[in-house]
């Protein structure tokens, strides 16, 4: 039977297979390649941060404490944001980081309750960490 389909469709080209083969390994490859590539740069920021706590000193400021780790040489931009007990925004802040801990003051319209970390980013960094 096998010998009826090639009399009537033809026999396939003896290169097919190894170049279909070469193919699908150049593929694999550089998939790969990419995917090693996308997890180093996002498993090793140039700015990370935490916001490590907050007080309500009075109904218009709140202190924040935030610690921050640059690379070598990375001038970043951080942003807080401070929430009153609707869940309205009632204050924001960005601010130029330095290496460790960083105490900033967030000017508030009116009483806040919490502080949000919106993240640091640098250049090359679109996404806030």
């Amino acid at each position: 039977m096998t010998s009826d389909l090639a009399d009537r469709y033809g026999a396939p080209s003896r290169w097919r297979r190894p170049v279909t083969v070469g193919v699908a390994v150049a593929l694999a490859v550089v998939s790969l390649a990419w995917l090693g590539w996308t997890v180093w740069f996002h498993s090793t920021p140039a700015v990370t941060s935490d916001l490590v706590s907050f007080d309500v000193t009075n109904d218009h400021e709140t202190l924040a404490r935030l610690d921050v780790e640059l690379g070598d040489g990375v001038e970043a931009s951080c942003r807080l944001r401070a929430f009153a007990e609707d869940h309205t925004t009632v204050g924001e802040l960005a601010f130029t980081p330095v290496a460790g801990t960083n105490e900033v003051v967030i000017r508030t319209e009116r009483r806040a309750t919490t502080v949000e970390k919106l993240g640091c980013t640098a250049p090359g960094q679109p996404r806030p960490r």
